[in-house]
């Protein structure tokens, strides 16, 4: 069969990429095929907004706390990251606030104003153990995962193995409530911004302990356990290995798409891109998620059991991104002056009386296709940790990311219901700090359905699978079709910009080239 090239790279997200830049450095002919007219994916950086055109924001993926300090070593990629200290920020509309960072004594001070002395301990503890749990799990994001049992028995501690095991399968509930927090807020705050985000699942909803355990893998050179800034915003990240990639030799295409791939005789021999180029190689590897992957390979080359898994694993995604031009910043009236509560993720919750009951409202809501009164939201502000992104008028770039919103509206669509819930998510924020509303001089606002369409994301899951599966639950890296390679965030370890899926699916093409 005649090549054009050794490699085919569908997509130039951030795992496409990592594959590109592992694969071209191996001396392989590297083509990427990127149907938008930018790299980066849901990874990038934008200037959205009409108002305030200069002022850019990352529209997708916020913050970067997941890719692994092995994969920048492996692949010599130097990120401009900042660290957000404090990194969160809970307020309250009864005075009180906790403004956690690395000072240790302080959070310990703040804990007992807020609650008492055992929530800190409580803190202590839980922080202990999943710093170990990261050490341990490490290494096994880097190869071809295993079972959660052969897992825990080939990486994890004696001790921990059935923790693991526990918090992987069980709800972020069950974990949480292993420690003995008095607080219904900080349990709260802990599930709902690392366990909820991107999954359709809620506080006893099994598997949400392992996207709460996958969110607590930051590892990053100073990072403290936090997720952490990219100066210039996320799309600095893809930029940069795009570069890499390029000087390695790989080509990079954008505005030129995929429409087909190529199968014959049940093996991937190319692609027909959206030009009507038909490109031959020896291999074709997939950044795009593995819904779209089976809908361009087509759906009946794979096997049926194949098939029926990868549709069990087909998820709508539930996050909402508001993302806001802002003319001044929000006055908290638990924290009116600023102590550094602009810089972290603020934590919207309701009533400590009432939230843990709220997430059960808010979630049935949105099972029955309503948006739900009072949602899960994070609250971003980054412009106050990178001043870069300001635009010369010095407008704040903002963000409310809302977990637990319907793909599809029942009795309506979006387009009718989008402005008056996004003035509804406002006024939330009003709540916690009277007059944000008016300080809006602009929105981009991506519900599921326009995620979908921005970013080229089947059904607008921003994880492609939930992180509910994980390990040898996900999508293999080796797909039924001989020469054709997953490398999305649907395969292991899972999503939430992590590039260890395009490391471990070049390795995998790598190895059955010969090259490995």
């Amino acid at each position: 069969m005649k090549t054009d090239t050794d490699v085919i790279v569908v997509g130039a997200g951030h795992n496409g990429l990592v594959a590109a830049l592992l694969l071209a450095r191996r001396g392989l002919r590297v083509r990427v095929l990127e149907e938008r007219e930018v790299v980066g994916g849901a990874v990038r950086t934008e200037k959205p907004f009409a108002r305030a055109p200069d002022l850019a924001i990352s529209t997708g993926a916020y913050l970067l706390g997941l890719m692994q300090p092995e994969l920048l070593q492996i692949t010599g990629v130097d990120l401009p990251l900042r660290r957000r200290d404090p990194h969160y920020f809970l307020p309250t509309t009864d005075g009180r606030y906790l403004l956690l960072g690395s000072d240790a004594e302080e959070t310990r001070r703040q804990y007992a104003a807020f609650s008492s002395e055992a929530d800190w301990h409580a803190d202590q503890a839980m922080q202990a153990e999943l710093a170990q749990l990261r050490e341990d799990l490490a290494p096994s994001w880097f190869h071809e995962p295993l079972s959660l049992e052969d897992t825990a028995e080939r990486y994890v501690r004696k001790s921990l193995r059935q923790v693991f095991v526990d918090l992987c399968r069980k709800p972020v509930g069950e974990y949480i409530d292993r420690f003995p927090f008095k607080s219904d807020l900080i349990r709260a705050m802990y599930a709902s911004t690392d366990g909820f985000t991107g999954v359709y699942g809620t506080w006893d909803t099994p598997g949400t302990g392992m996207n709460f355990l996958v969110h607590n893998m930051c590892r990053l050179p100073g990072a403290g356990g936090t997720w952490m800034l990219v100066e210039g915003g996320m799309g600095t990240v893809t930029q940069k290995f795009a570069a890499a990639a390029r000087a390695a030799g790989a080509v990079i295409e954008t505005s030129c798409g995929v429409q087909q791939i190529l199968v014959e005789n049940g093996t991937a021999v190319g692609v027909l891109t959206s030009k009507g180029e038909e490109l031959r190689a020896r291999v074709v590897l997939v950044g795009a998620d593995p819904f779209r992957m089976r809908d361009l390979a087509g759906r009946d080359n794979f096997p049926a059991d194949y098939n029926a898994r990868l549709d069990a694993m087909r998820r709508d995604g539930t996050s909402l991104k508001v993302n806001l031009a802002l003319k001044g910043l929000p006055q908290f009236t638990c924290l009116p002056v600023d102590r550094g509560q602009y810089g972290p993720t603020i934590h919207l919750l309701p009533d400590e009386e009432v939230v843990i009951r709220s997430f059960d409202e808010a979630f049935r809501a949105v099972q029955a296709g309503q948006l739900p009164d009072f949602p899960v939201i994070d609250w971003y502000i980054h412009t106050t940790v990178d001043p870069t992104m300001r635009d010369k008028d010095g407008h704040h770039n903002s963000a409310l990311f809302v977990s637990w919103v319907p793909y599809e509206l029942a009795g309506t669509t979006w387009e009718q219901e989008e402005s008056r819930y996004v003035q509804h998510l406002l006024s939330i924020c009003d709540r916690f700090a009277p007059g944000t509303s008016d300080l809006v001089v602009d929105t981009f606002v991506l519900h599921p359905q326009k995620i979908e369409r921005h970013f080229g994301i089947t059904r607008g899951h921003i994880l492609h699978v939930d992180n509910t599966y994980g390990f040898d639950q996900r999508v293999p890296y080796r797909q039924p079709i001989a020469g054709l390679y997953a490398a999305s965030a649907g395969t292991h370890p899972g999503g939430g910009v992590i590039g260890c899926g395009g490391h471990n699916a070049a390795m995998a093409a790598l190895k059955d080239l010969g090259l490995g």
